[in-house]
């Protein structure tokens, strides 16, 4: 893949990227004081939230996913909230419920209590352990930024993101999540083991007497003004054909896929997949302070972004394959086939 030169923003638009490179570098320094040695982490969570979308985050226990929300939600200045999804957990535990009540005249009214899902930073920590009842009570709020009980229709606060965790050691007692949930969360972030150094500044840091705190750096009306920014951010030509390229390689049966994706893979991202890398791409070079994004970012972000749109056949798995193997083949694939052309 080759870059062709993007257009440079302009004017107010060069100023406010600016800008906001500068205070999204103090929000990763305040995040980083509560969550030690997982950068990378960081960076897609923070990117997830730029991009207006939900982040499933995957990995083993006391890896740190429920302090990093607890962390974005202080730094973010949102509105937040958990539920610890458990088999038992009931769809209205989490939108809420009308109760019957009676006044002092004795009149009876229904009157709507609010489930936690009315928050701005939902945190759904092992959602995998609900029914797939519960699971799907997520899904319009996910995408529509609203609930539907008792027929009338909800609005949720504005910004909405959901923050879920999952284990993906344990399987007992759990249960998939289905696909149409996978693809409304933009981004699948790995959640994997600190380095040595970082472990020791783990374990210093935590150890003592005090715990650092992190301090706002946005509130809900600053961020919703970064996303649209986000939306702002001039593209090139050559970034929105390796995106098309690359997602349409990963669909079987396309005329662009390759033999590798026929054989092995199940089901393939949809458009709500170029559209994540869209957005993705945008906040990953506003995060690094740089004005417009590049090919390198669409590779960079080419796993969390296709590896729970895509499944791969009972065969390819039989074999031993991988689908972060099968995306690595992609993206080599599409930098061959732009080279070619």
């Amino acid at each position: 893949m080759t870059d062709a030169p993007a257009p440079e923003p302009t004017g107010d638009l060069l100023a406010e990227i600016e800008a906001l490179g500068a205070t999204l570098s103090r929000a990763r320094e305040q995040i980083g004081r509560r969550v030690i040695g997982q950068e990378t982490v960081v960076d897609l969570a923070l990117n997830a939230l730029l991009s207006g979308g939900h982040a499933l985050l995957v990995g083993a226990p006391g890896l740190a996913k429920t302090r990093l929300v607890e962390a974005l939600g202080t730094v973010m200045g949102l509105d937040a909230a958990r539920v610890q999804f458990t088999p038992d957990l009931m769809p209205a535990d989490i939108l809420g419920a009308e109760v019957l009540e009676q006044d002092a005249h004795g009149g009876r009214a229904f009157r709507f209590i609010q489930g936690p899902i009315f928050c701005q930073l939902l945190m759904a920590d092992e959602i995998n352990r609900a029914s797939p009842r519960t699971q799907s009570a997520l899904l319009q709020a996910m995408q529509e930024k609203e609930v539907t009980v008792a027929g009338a229709n909800r609005p949720l606060p504005k910004p909405f993101h959901v923050l879920a965790t999952q284990n993906p050691i344990e399987q007992e007692g759990t249960y998939p999540l289905p696909e149409a949930q996978l693809d409304r969360f933009l981004l699948q972030i790995d959640v994997d083991y600190p380095k040595l150094d970082a472990e020791r500044a783990i374990l210093m840091a935590t150890t003592g007497l005090d715990d650092a705190e992190a301090e706002p750096v946005f509130d809900a009306p600053s961020l919703i003004a970064a996303q649209k920014l986000i939306r702002r951010m001039p593209v090139g030509e050559s970034v929105v054909d390796a995106i098309l390229t690359l997602v349409r390689c990963a669909r079987p049966g396309e005329p662009e896929a390759t033999q590798a994706v026929n054989r092995s893979v199940a089901w393939g991202p949809g458009p709500r997949a170029a559209q994540a890398l869209m957005m993705a791409v945008r906040a990953k070079a506003v995060l690094e302070q740089r004005l417009v994004p590049s090919v390198a970012d669409v590779v960079a972000l080419a796993r969390p972004t296709l590896k729970h749109r895509m499944a791969l056949t009972f065969a390819a798995k039989a074999e031993g394959q991988t689908i972060e193997a099968v995306i690595d083949g992609l993206v080599a694939h599409a930098a061959e086939r732009e080279a070619a052309a």
